[in-house]
């Protein structure tokens, strides 16, 4: 089985392009695992206990839009979510589930940061010793 990691935000277009590459995996209905991550940042922490139970992955709509891709590609997924350092929780999350490659959403950028990718991006590819896709922004 090969195994991916596909951390998404909130961006709907991003996550669909991300899940769309996966989907495009030779035999990606037969043997590919695709991890959907949604990591949660900001002040989440400070909720109220009765909010926190709502805060899940699941309800963020380009999980649920990912999720729905490669589930109709018939291509095995889960859904996780952590709360904290973005870069930090992809990483740990791929060496956690041995995921053979991470993919990643790509952002438009204009002609100068085109030559930098984003933090995030950036870091994840220089901290892991994993293969690193970045997708188009389009879906």
């Amino acid at each position: 089985m090969y195994r991916v990691l596909v951390p998404v935000d909130n961006d709907v277009d991003r996550a669909v392009a991300q899940a769309r590459y996966v989907t495009n995996l030779p035999h990606a209905d037969e043997s590919v695992e695709a991890i959907l991550l949604f990591v949660f940042t900001g002040d989440t922490e400070d909720l109220p206990e009765d909010i926190q139970q709502f805060k899940s992955a699941t309800r963020v709509q380009s999980v649920r839009r990912a999720r729905e891709h490669l589930e109709e590609a018939d291509v095995e997924v889960q859904v996780r979510d952590d709360s904290g350092d973005t870069t930090e929780d992809i990483i740990v999350e791929a060496e956690d589930h041995d995921v053979d490659a991470i993919v990643l959403g790509g952002r438009k950028r204009s002609p100068a940061g085109k030559a930098i990718f984003g933090s995030v991006t950036q870091s994840v590819i220089l901290n892991t010793d994993r293969p690193v896709v970045v997708t188009g922004g389009n879906a």
